[in-house]
């Protein structure tokens, strides 16, 4: 390897091996492992050094060595360095896309008029640039064909059916984005966990209006079938959300709950129907006889 590959080119290559692999091992999440961990800054720091110190020490034995070689082995040793691999193929191919003529042969391609005394030379075009301008050309036919007579899907097609994708996935994710619920979306909550979280925020927010059996205070009662608002999960939600009558009812609580935590409140005051409380209020509203509560 140390044959073929210079220095310049093995410690850069090598020292990228190791940054790749260590940002594989540490998934750091949207920022580099070395940006995110100081310490992984440090690490491959130190592997710099520790690389170029090896080609240091590398480089000093090759010439000590060479110093103990007699005149025949050393001059051996040398020819066999000065004929290894360069990437002399860069430079010759260099030469062939730039398609220039060399210093030496100039005088073959100046051209007859000059301006006092500066002569110009008739070089061709570059080959990189002429195969470029037949590629265009190429594309440019196929495009044509493709958008044009065979009538292709344009931008705003494209647009188009983007921009359905988005919404199916804005849909798809909302079914499982429980903190973009919104009154269409809401359903009924069983879940045992879903219904302590909603009891400790009807307990915070709740009880000082409606008591802690549902029964009914300043708020009405909760455990009858009648309902000033609509019942159901769905419109249960839309009134802690967006609060109830104007000037008499109950505050909007959407500034203060989560989309999430109001669907788990109203689930869990959903809960309170049919049961018995101490002191129930009498009934407001109208009777509600959707027994799916949805």
């Amino acid at each position: 390897m140390r044959q073929f590959i210079p220095s310049y080119i093995r410690v850069p290559f090598i020292f990228f091996i190791i940054f790749g692999i260590v940002e594989y091992l540490i998934d750091s999440g949207e920022k580099p492992a070395f940006i995110e961990y100081p310490a992984v800054s440090l690490f491959l720091f130190l592997i710099l050094l520790i690389l170029i110190a090896i080609e240091a020490i590398i480089s000093a034995l090759e010439n000590v060595m060479l110093q103990k070689l007699d005149g025949e082995a050393k001059a051996r040793f040398l020819a066999s360095k000065e004929n290894t691999f360069k990437f002399t193929w860069i430079k010759s191919t260099y030469k062939k896309l730039l398609g220039s003529k060399p210093i030496e042969e100039e005088g073959e391609i100046i051209l007859d008029h000059n301006y006092d005394g500066i002569k110009e030379l008739d070089n061709a075009l570059p080959p990189w640039w002429v195969y470029s301008f037949y590629i265009s050309i190429v594309f440019a036919v196929v495009y044509l064909v493709r958008f044009e007579i065979l009538d292709g899907p344009s931008q705003i097609d494209e647009y188009e059916t983007e921009l359905a994708e988005a919404k199916i996935a804005i849909e798809e994710y909302k079914k499982t984005a429980k903190d973009l619920v919104d009154f269409n979306s809401v359903e009924l909550l069983t879940d045992a966990a879903d219904l302590s979280a909603g009891k400790e925020i009807f307990d915070t927010y709740c009880v000082a209006c409606h008591m802690p059996d549902g029964g009914g205070g300043i708020g009405p009662n909760l455990t009858d079938k009648h309902w000033i608002l609509g019942g159901g999960i769905k419109n249960v939600f839309k009134t802690v959300s967006e609060g109830g009558r104007s000037g008499k009812g109950m505050i909007s609580w959407k500034q203060s709950l989560k989309p999430a935590e109001i669907a788990k409140v109203a689930s869990y005051v959903l809960q309170f129907q049919g049961t018995t409380p101490a002191n129930p209020k009498a009934p407001e509203g109208d009777l509600w006889n959707d027994d799916t509560q949805e």
